[in-house]
C-alpha cells in the first residue's frame, strides 16, 4: 500500500476515472455493435448520428484516439449507405 497521502489520493482518483471510462467505452462499443447488427436502412440511418456523436465524445475526452473514432465512423457510414441501396 502507498505511504504518501498524495499517492493514496491518486490511487482513489485513478480507480474512479477507470470505472467512468470503462462505462463510456463499453457503451460506445455496444452502440457500434447495435448499428452493425441493424439490417433496416431507416433504423440504421437514425442510429448513425447518435453513434457518431458518442465516438466523437470519446475522442474528445482522449478515451480513444481521434483517428480510431474517424475510422469507425467512416466504416459505419459506408455500411449504412450500402444498406440504403
Amino acid at each position: 500500500m502507498a505511504n504518501h497521502k498524495s499517492s493514496v489520493k491518486r490511487i482513489r482518483q485513478t480507480a474512479k476515472k477507470r470505472l467512468h471510462n470503462r462505462y463510456y467505452a463499453k457503451t460506445a462499443r455496444n452502440a457500434v455493435r447495435t448499428l452493425r447488427d441493424t439490417k433496416e436502412p431507416a433504423e440504421a440511418a437514425v442510429l448513425l448520428p447518435t453513434v457518431s456523436a458518442i465516438l466523437d465524445k470519446l475522442a474528445k475526452r482522449n478515451m480513444i484516439h481521434k483517428n480510431k473514432a474517424n475510422n469507425l465512423k467512416s466504416k459505419l457510414a459506408k455500411y449504412v449507405n450500402k444498406l440504403a441501396k
